[in-house]
């Protein structure tokens, strides 16, 4: 995609008041210039609540009516969640807000005093410089169905996170106290798994009751595919265990903690999820893209959670860079570098896209043989991750177009479209 800076330059004339504003969590700083870089006014510094916000407001519109100026863009700086409230009260007024990249910030703050401090007098000046010359972006603030996704989208890591800190407790937990627990169970969260924990815990507990009895514990809530066998394996390995055996009373308190705490963040995980599937479902175009092999409704809530409305985008590319996905090259001179993905945009969309396209290379027939093409032709092979990179652009592109005209997923025409022999007969 061509670099639209130009276009950005143009938005600053004359009669543009460009305004910095240094965002904090209790007092927020600004400076006003021209699109020369000359300053009007003093620099001002207001609450970061509503009085602050109006007393903001009049300072900005006397400045403009004073140097008779048409049009007012703000830059900012997006530091936190702080920034939200602000923007939220000045697009109110139907102003322009923009945001400066916090790495352009730090690097270019030295060009006027030849001095790398940092004051809040210094920054929103050179934030407003940075505007002045095209550097910064337009934010988008997703509204409606796409601010409730987003949102449930992000409980929903914080959920996992929390679900997942408590799952290395629990594993740290058995490898000190039960190792051989693994030799009964490949995984803890199966249900007699966790009955074993929950019931006895400590292979000291264990000992105590016969194969008998441990499985008709496990029956009071798995019916079926338990037998005696591997209650007697349980038994032998309890017998055999080398854990820690001081602490034990506190240790299967601490287990039972653990498990109460793993359940519950379980069951709201499992409610914010079923949230999260109904509000994609009321999203045009997305059953088209639920409707792919291989792609679950998870993945397209969280794709349409960091996109939000996927038709505010002219080309799939702008996706593409909004995921951090495009190449970048690193050379110079006869020097080739190699060439990588720039990383330089939601790093939560770039994951989501790569976990996606796994079981899409294994599960669907045109990604599989697509994929077996890109790492087996003979004229410039990809590795194996460059592949399921090229892959991440492919389905971009195809959502984009599933959602954007309205189509539903056609294996033949996505064939068509590759336009190779070899991978249609593969396919």
């Amino acid at each position: 995609m061509k670099y639209n800076q130009n276009q950005k330059i143009s938005q600053i004339t004359e009669k543009t008041l460009v305004v910095g504003v240094d965002i904090a969590k209790k007092v927020h700083y600004a400076r006003a210039f021209d699109w020369r870089g000359i300053e009007y006014g003093a620099v001002i510094h207001f609450k970061a609540n509503g009085s602050g916000f109006e007393e903001f407001l009049k300072w900005m519109e006397n400045i403009r009516e004073k140097y008779g100026m048409i049009k007012v863009i703000i830059g900012l700086e997006p530091t936190g969640h702080y920034w939200y409230t602000f923007t939220q009260a000045v697009l109110e007024k139907r102003i322009l807000v923009v945001q400066v990249n916090p790495y352009h910030v730090k690097k270019s703050k030295e060009l006027d005093d030849n001095n790398p401090s940092k004051s809040d007098r210094k920054d929103p000046k050179t934030i407003a410089m940075l505007v002045k010359d095209g550097r910064y972006q337009i934010p988008y603030i997703p509204k409606g169905i796409y601010a409730e996704l987003r949102n449930i989208n992000n409980l929903r890591e914080e959920f996992l996170k929390k679900i997942w800190s408590v799952k290395n407790k629990i594993i740290r937990w058995i490898d000190m106290y039960f190792p051989n627990f693994f030799k009964v169970f490949g995984n803890w969260e199966g249900k007699t798994a966790l009955k074993t924990l929950e019931k006895f815990g400590l292979p000291e507990n264990i000992v105590k009751a016969s194969a008998e009895e441990v499985l008709s514990i496990w029956r009071e809530d798995v019916k079926r595919g338990v037998g005696i066998k591997r209650a007697e394996k349980l038994l032998e390995e309890a017998k055999a265990s080398v854990g820690v055996r001081e602490g034990l009373i506190s240790a299967k308190y601490h287990m039972t903690l653990l498990l109460q705490e793993y359940r519950e963040l379980r069951r709201v995980l499992d409610e914010i999820e079923e949230k999260m599937e109904t509000l994609v479902l009321e999203i045009p175009g997305a059953m088209n893209i639920i409707e792919m092999k291989g792609i679950g409704i998870k993945t397209v809530a969280g794709f349409f959670a960091e996109v939000g409305d996927i038709t505010r985008f002219n080309h799939p590319k702008q996706i593409i860079k909004l995921a951090g996905l495009n190449l970048r090259e690193n050379s110079s001179g006869s020097h080739k570098g190699e060439t990588t993905i720039t990383k330089r945009g939601r790093s939560r969309l770039r994951a989501l896209l790569f976990r996606a396209i796994l079981p899409l290379a294994g599960k669907n027939k045109e990604f599989n043989a697509l994929h077996h093409y890109y790492i087996s032709r003979k004229g410039n092979p990809l590795k194996k991750m460059q592949s399921l990179i090229a892959l991440c652009h492919k389905l971009i592109r195809i959502m984009y177009t599933l959602v954007s005209k309205g189509v539903k997923y056609d294996p033949i025409v996505m064939m068509n479209d590759i336009r190779r022999p070899e991978i249609k007969q593969a396919a």
